[in-house]
């Protein structure tokens, strides 16, 4: 008996039902090696799930058995939900580091020894002692944040590229230096950062892939047991893969072929932290008996977004063309500036017009090239009411007001109360931390209890249920939606989408940005593009960028 029979009696027939060609094409390629190419906004995700459940209906795939790997807390969140609604939930759908490190703890005992490390979630303070050492505090930025975030960029690269700190300045000839740190200045600091850890007992997630993948390559035992539990895998967003995770993702695989991926290589975005599309490219050159399916229709945008999407991919030569099948909408809008204050308040006016006819905050995002330039807009924001939020690597979980309330609901879980339902009593326990001043975190929360409440694959609704769900997403760092404007850098955007997209500093030297790789910030730009479900809007000052003209927009 599969797990489907158990849970809703889905039949195999009702999950292709939902799946257009092209995705019903992936669903039945049950077996692997499989490679998707797929558009953007063509349903790739949903694509994928539908497979697994409908490999895990027939029988071809045991779904404790399944590992589904992405690059996101949210993306890997949203797999979960998917295939619980399909009716498996119990394949393991995860991000590769949160993979990775619940097999460094499990067998770190056994195969390390003594107390596990320290994983660090930031390397700032790291990086500040590093520098110190190094000898350079006085001829570096320290106190800028920038740098220390340049500087914890670069550092991941060298890692996830496999170079050590000896070899950092030969293997970097030719890379673009940032804020005037020459890459010997990078390699000390580097050894000094890897000095410090080691001193401190600690790890970071580089280190986290780096050591699962020896103790699954060295270790026979570890080997084994980890190729009994997973073997059917399917990895998202392919094109993202660093050579380090590759590895990683070989030594998990080891000789069998039951792998799935899925990517887009116009969306490769990363390669500054390592990420590359030619383990994506080069697919049918390891497993030359694949099954490659194309995604072609998309699904998110109105005719207009994508028919500029398309020229974009055809100015760089690069990606999958989409054909779109909603109804058509506005053309894309283009504004001119005299300069970033105009810019600002222009952007942000539009957004007051769009929530006073009825738009709802959180289908509006703005989006730019870097962190700098949303500071400006986020103060024009609160001067102007719009509730909004900074994309960032802030932690939502560890707001105080967040643990505050958690605390409550895991108190009152204990003891439920009696006559009424777990969702009247979550508002309940809501109301003393909902205030004028912050109320965005509550409001978040509660409105993913609604959502599980009208979810029928949810069960048993009940406060002790729902903090199952919180806790998996506190893991998985996976926050609910917010009901705010959005503003986040093109990169932050990725995998996200919106009814209304504001672009801007769509300038030269600011997109493309100097000292890049022109047809990577292309491909950047095309990303923000295609955020955009039924409108997009693009601004620059004086100077445009020529991806306008490369999109027709002017």
């Amino acid at each position: 008996m599969n797990e489907l029979d158990g849970v809703g009696e889905l039949r195999a027939e009702e999950i292709l039902a939902a799946l257009d060609d092209e995705q019903r094409q992936v669903a039945l390629a049950t077996s692997g090696p499989v490679c998707v190419i797929a558009g953007a906004g063509t349903g790739k995700t949903r694509a994928i799930t539908h497979r697994i459940a409908y490999a895990c209906a027939i029988g071809v795939m045991n779904p404790q058995k399944v590992l589904a790997l992405t690059f996101t807390a949210r993306a890997a969140g949203e797999m979960r939900t998917r295939l619980r609604s399909l009716g498996v939930p119990s394949v393991s759908a995860r991000t590769i580091h949160s993979a990775a490190l619940r097999q460094l703890i499990y067998f770190w005992p056994s195969v390390f020894g003594g107390r596990t490390p320290e994983l660090l979630t930031t390397k700032t303070r790291f990086i500040t002692e590093a520098i110190s050492r190094a000898g350079l505090s006085d001829s570096l930025p320290v106190s800028s944040r920038e740098f220390l975030r340049d500087i914890s960029s670069e550092i991941e690269w060298a890692k996830v590229s496999m170079i050590a700190p000896e070899d950092y300045s030969e293997e970097t000839k030719g890379r673009p230096e940032r804020n005037r740190v020459s890459a010997g200045q990078v390699a000390q600091i580097y050894s000094a950062y890897q000095s410090l850890m080691r001193q401190e007992h600690s790890i970071d997630f580089e280190d986290v892939l780096l050591l699962t993948t020896a103790m699954v390559e060295q270790e026979r035992d570890v080997r084994e047991r980890v190729h009994d539990q997973y073997r059917f895998f399917t990895i998202d967003e392919y094109q993202d893969v660093s050579p380090l995770q590759q590895r990683l993702i070989n030594a998990w695989l080891g000789n069998r072929q039951e792998i799935c991926v899925v990517g887009d290589p116009a969306q490769t975005i990363y390669s500054f932290a390592g990420a590359t599309p030619i383990f994506l490219n080069g697919f049918t050159n390891r497993f030359p008996e694949a099954e490659v399916v194309r995604l072609t229709t998309g699904y998110r945008s109105t005719p207009e977004i994508i028919f500029a999407a398309n020229s974009i991919l055809r100015s760089g030569s690069m990606g999958q063309e989409t054909v779109a099948l909603n109804p058509h909408g506005l053309p894309p809008a283009l504004f001119s500036f005299k300069d970033e204050s105009s810019e600002v308040q222009g952007v942000v006016l539009e957004i007051s017009k769009l929530i006073s006819e009825g738009v709802a905050a959180q289908d509006v995002a703005v989006l730019a090239r870097t962190n700098a330039q949303l500071s400006s807009l986020a103060r024009e924001c609160a001067n102007v009411n719009i509730p909004y939020q900074v994309r960032d690597n802030e932690r939502f979980f560890d707001r105080s007001d967040i643990r505050d309330f958690l605390k409550r609901v895991r108190q009152a879980s204990v003891i439920p109360a009696d006559g009424i339902t777990w969702l009247e009593e979550l508002e309940t326990l809501a109301q003393p931390f909902v205030t004028s001043a912050s109320n965005d975190g509550i409001t978040a929360l509660l409105h993913l209890a609604r959502e599980l409440n009208a979810d029928a694959s949810f069960s048993p609704k009940t406060l002790r249920a729902y903090l199952r769900e919180v806790e998996d997403r506190v893991e998985q760092n996976n926050p609910p939606v917010m009901p705010v404007v959005t503003l986040a850098t093109l990169h932050a955007a990725k995998g996200l989408e919106w009814d209304f997209v504001f672009m801007i500093g769509v300038n030269e030297g600011i997109l493309p940005a100097n000292d890049y790789s022109v047809d990577e910030e292309r491909r950047l730009f095309y990303v923000g593009i295609t955020r955009a479900k039924r409108h997009v809007s693009l601004s620059y000052r004086q100077n445009p960028s020529r991806f306008l003209t490369e999109a027709g927009l002017l």
